[in-house]
C-alpha cells in the first residue's frame, strides 16, 4: 500500500502539489494543521494524527463534517505528530510512505522527520520526502535516480555509516566507499547521465535531489 503523509511544513509553491498523482495513493494522512494544506488541494484524508494545535478551527471543522476520523494525542508526549503518522502508516501496512511537507524552515523538525522515517527503512518499507525544489530519498540498497543531467545530488548518512556505496553517472563516482555519519563528505555531487545508480551495501543513505539549479 502507498501511502501520503501532509505535514504542516513548507510547501512553497501549492501549484506544484496540484500536478502530481494523488489517485496512485490508498491512504492520506494529515498532520495536524496539514490538513489546512489538504484542504487547500482538494484531497481529503483518512486520518488526521496530532495533537491539533496547529490545525485552525476553520479546517478542523470541515475535516470533521467530511467524516474524517481524528487521531488525537496530547500536547506533552515523547514523540512529533509526524513520527505519529509515519507510525500510523508502518502499522497500517504501508509499502511506501510519500512525504509532503516534511522539510522546511524547522532544521529540528527536518532532521528529526528525516531521521525518523529511516527507522522504516528497517521494515521493509521505501520512504521520500517530496517539494517542488527537493527530494529526499532514504535508500538502503539501490536507487535509480530518476535526475537530469546537471542535477546537484548530495548523500547523508543516516545512523554510523554506510559502507559499500557506489555511485554510477555522476561527476565524482564513488566505489566501495565507506561513509561516516561524524564526518559527511558526500555532499554537492553532479549528474552526468541519465538514470544514475545510488548503491549501498550496509547502512542507510538520505539521497538528496534538487531538481532547481544550486546557485
Amino acid at each position: 500500500m502507498k501511502f501520503l503523509i501532509m505535514t504542516n511544513g513548507a510547501y512553497d509553491d501549492l501549484n506544484w502539489y496540484r500536478k502530481q498523482r494523488t489517485d496512485c495513493f490508498d491512504r492520506i494522512i494529515c498532520v495536524d494543521g496539514g490538513a489546512g494544506r489538504a484542504r487547500a488541494l482538494s484531497l481529503t484524508p483518512h486520518w488526521i494524527v496530532g495533537d491539533l494545535d496547529s490545525i485552525c478551527e476553520e479546517d478542523r471543522r470541515y475535516m470533521e463534517i467530511a467524516g474524517v476520523p481524528f487521531k488525537t494525542f496530547p500536547c506533552e508526549k515523547n514523540h512529533t505528530d509526524t513520527q505519529l503518522a509515519l507510525g500510523l502508516a508502518a502499522g497500517e501496512g504501508a509499502k511506501k510512505v510519500v512525504v509532503w511537507g516534511g522539510t522546511g524552515s524547522r532544521l529540528d523538525h527536518t532532521i528529526s522527520n528525516i531521521c525518523s522515517a529511516a527507522a522504516l527503512l528497517t521494515r521493509g518499507i521505501d520512504v521520500l520526502f517530496d517539494s517542488p525544489g527537493v527530494t529526499v530519498y532514504l535508500v538502503k540498497d539501490q536507487l535509480v535516480l530518476p535526475g537530469s543531467v546537471g542535477d546537484t545530488v548530495s548523500l547523508i548518512v543516516l545512523g554510523d555509516r554506510a559502507a559499500g556505496v557506489n555511485l554510477h553517472g555522476f561527476q565524482y563516482p564513488l566505489r566501495d566507499a565507506v561513509l561516516e555519519s561524524r564526518w559527511q563528505w558526500a555532499v554537492s555531487n553532479v549528474i552526468t547521465e541519465p538514470g544514475p545508480v545510488v548503491k549501498v551495501a550496509s547502512g542507510n543513505l538520505a539521497v538528496f535531489h534538487y531538481k532547481t539549479p544550486i546557485t
